[in-house]
């Protein structure tokens, strides 16, 4: 997993992400769970509660070949760098530079020299009224939204690649269904054929159930075609050429279920753990230190400058006149045509509308959470209630066989008997797989699949940890 850093914190004078966070009129608990004190589910490395060893080794390859999840690095790093570029124009700047200078006359005397010159040049920026400082602040917050992003990238991907998986097996186990009931219907009718032959019943008997047999034997291509796409898929997904995988998923293995009770938490939680949260609240961080940034080019700047140099015949003698300067400049707005107060105007709407984001983005958390608590409780309760109907249907089949053999029903109810068994297998087949879908669906909406803020390691790392001084 990739070491996480906290990503939650003040990124800019004046602006305070704790009253922002508690502004959120969050619920006590989720109308979806039922018993609020079930232990919080551990959700960093969810996919190992489906016990499911190929899954693991998919997901962790996943990690390290994922192309999104390079990208994100990627631009992680272009936006760390971006905070050192942000933090570099708070300091001095020192620049120096060396020259000589040959002349020769071409016509006349004889008159020939070389000069020596070397100088020091130095600025610095004096931040009296704050605007660098809230632009390096500014540059953080958009790094952290950056490193939140990358997790985002990284919630979202794994879950994928597991839904894919859960994909695979439900149409594996399809296929398994229809084959045995392409087993069954053969039987069927080869029963049939015999009864027309011994005169015992119409051609239609045959036909019948040759139809129901080519119509079940149709749905395995659209099935096989469905494995095939899941697998490229998962290559895909693991940065892998499409079919990579062929010989290890082609093999069969039951639908992964995953934990029957997943602890939800509370929804307060989900502010620091969901990391689109994280993103959208560091971008309303970011925004609104840009305020700070646009207020500033109100007030007059302040600008030293110095330099040092030297310039002479021998390199012996640069060091014997030394030329020193330091200016001091003040430069301050008149008139600019009311540009910078409507630039501070149009960055206070910037701002209202990053929290408006942010506010959405928590607002659709909550619901993913609360729609993936009903999911698994109404998969569960449909897939106990296949199971008993798949009995049944097996069962109505088993008579229908031993009442057309022995002349007692006609071959319409064997028939119906088995598109009944083939439509119940496959929906009860289609809810274990929904159930397993359930269980994903609340990990990633919990923010599963990335580890919690821990203490940076990496002195590059953003971190609050690390607040500017003004």
């Amino acid at each position: 997993m990739i070491a996480a850093v906290p990503l939650i914190g003040c990124a800019a004078p004046g602006y305070d992400n704790v009253a922002v966070q508690t502004a959120m009129p969050l619920p006590d608990a989720y109308s979806g769970q039922d018993d609020v004190s079930m232990e919080p589910a551990a959700l960093a490395d969810w996919w190992q509660n489906f016990d499911d060893p190929i899954l693991g080794s998919l997901i962790e390859r996943t990690l390290v070949a994922n192309n999104d999840l390079a990208e994100a690095r990627a631009r992680l790093a272009a936006a760390r760098a971006g905070v050192r570029i942000a933090r570099g124009a708070r300091l001095p700047s020192l620049s120096g530079g060396a020259s000589v200078n040959r002349q020769e006359v071409i016509r006349g005397s004889d008159v020939e020299s070389t000069g020596y010159q070397i100088g020091l040049d130095a600025a610095w920026e004096a931040d009296i009224f704050g605007g660098l400082r809230a632009s390096e602040a500014a540059a953080r917050a958009s790094a952290q939204s950056s490193e939140a992003s990358l997790y985002n990238v990284q919630r979202t991907i794994l879950a994928e690649v597991a839904l894919n998986y859960v994909d695979l097996r439900e149409a594996q186990a399809q296929s398994a269904v229809t084959k045995s009931n392409l087993m069954i219907q053969d039987a069927n009718l080869q029963i049939a054929q015999w009864r027309y032959q011994a005169g015992l019943v119409s051609a239609l008997d045959v036909e019948q159930a040759r139809s129901l047999r080519d119509q079940t034997a149709a749905r395995l291509p659209v099935i096989e075609q469905t494995i095939a796409g899941a697998i490229y898929n998962i290559d895909i997904l693991a940065g892998q050429n499409p079919g990579s995988s062929m010989a290890e998923l082609t093999p069969v293995r039951p639908i992964a279920i995953g934990p029957d009770d997943i602890g939800a938490g509370l929804p307060a939680s989900l502010l620091q753990r969901r990391p689109d949260i994280i993103q959208a609240e560091r971008n309303l961080a970011a925004e609104s230190a840009l305020i700070g940034v646009a207020e500033a080019d109100l007030y007059p700047q302040l600008r030293l400058t110095g330099s040092l140099s030297s310039y002479s015949l021998s390199l012996g003698g640069l060091i014997d006149t030394v030329i020193g300067n330091m200016i001091g400049s003040v430069t301050a707005p008149i008139f600019q045509g009311g540009q910078i107060r409507a630039g501070i105007d149009q960055q206070k709407a910037n701002t209202a509308a990053a929290l408006a984001i942010y506010r959405g983005t928590v607002l659709t958390a909550l619901g993913d959470v609360e729609n993936s608590l009903v999911a698994i409780k109404r998969s569960r309760e449909r897939e106990a209630s296949l199971i008993t109907a798949e009995r049944s249907a097996r069962e109505a089949v088993r008579m229908s066989e031993i009442n057309y053999r022995n002349g007692l029903s006609d071959f319409t109810v064997l028939l119906s008997s088995q598109r009944d068994l083939l439509t119940v297998q496959d929906s009860l087949t289609s809810a274990t797989a929904a159930r397993a879908t359930a269980a994903i669906q609340l990990y990633k909406a919990l923010g599963g699949g990335w580890d919690m803020p821990g203490a940076a390691s990496n002195p590059d790392q953003i971190s609050d940890n690390e607040r500017t001084k003004p």
